[in-house]
């Protein structure tokens, strides 16, 4: 069975943003998905966030799709990092992380906003570079979440369904 994880941001839920629209779109495509309510969510903790995101997981396998937000995407990259070493204790922004282990590991596509003021376009060569990522541009979804009035990601649907060969 093919199963979607939905990994939030900082100071967000399960139930906010565009997440509940992607999980009922999935689900009626049959997907197993699942949008666990990260740990401290307002003073988020590295190493808890990846240990919580390794025992949702339990095991990855290539019917396993990881969808993030925010730092969620973050946690997903250094939750990859880890699936064979220690999870890594030091702070988000203070611990490299090692691309060249990752990209080996999975897809990307990165989705970016082109006036998102906490995550900057200029991450795309990044993306591009480091994770040989996919990397669409959106027109005017700032963070993509629901202040930014986005409820709805259809281009995160269409990726999924895309590399999951569902269409």
């Amino acid at each position: 069975m093919k199963k979607v994880y939905i990994i939030h941001g900082w100071g967000a839920n399960s139930n906010e943003d565009w997440f509940p629209w992607l999980k009922k779109e999935l689900k009626n495509k049959g997907f197993d998905v699942y949008v666990p309510d990260m740990p401290n969510t307002e003073t988020p903790i590295l190493e808890e966030w990846v240990s919580y995101l390794s025992r949702q997981i339990g095991t990855l396998d290539e019917q396993t799709y990881l969808v993030g937000h925010s730092i969620g995407c973050q946690t997903i990259l250094r939750y990859l990092e880890t699936k064979e070493e220690e999870i890594i204790a030091k702070p988000w922004e203070e611990t490299p992380i090692n691309f060249d282990k990752i990209k080996t590991k999975a897809k990307f596509v990165v989705i970016l906003s082109d006036n998102d003021e906490v995550v900057d376009i200029s991450n795309a060569d990044v993306f591009e570079k480091k994770l040989g990522a996919e990397v669409i541009i959106q027109k005017g979804k700032g963070h993509f979440n629901k202040s930014d009035g986005v409820t709805k990601v259809p281009i995160v649907l269409e990726k999924i369904l895309e590399i999951s060969n569902k269409y």
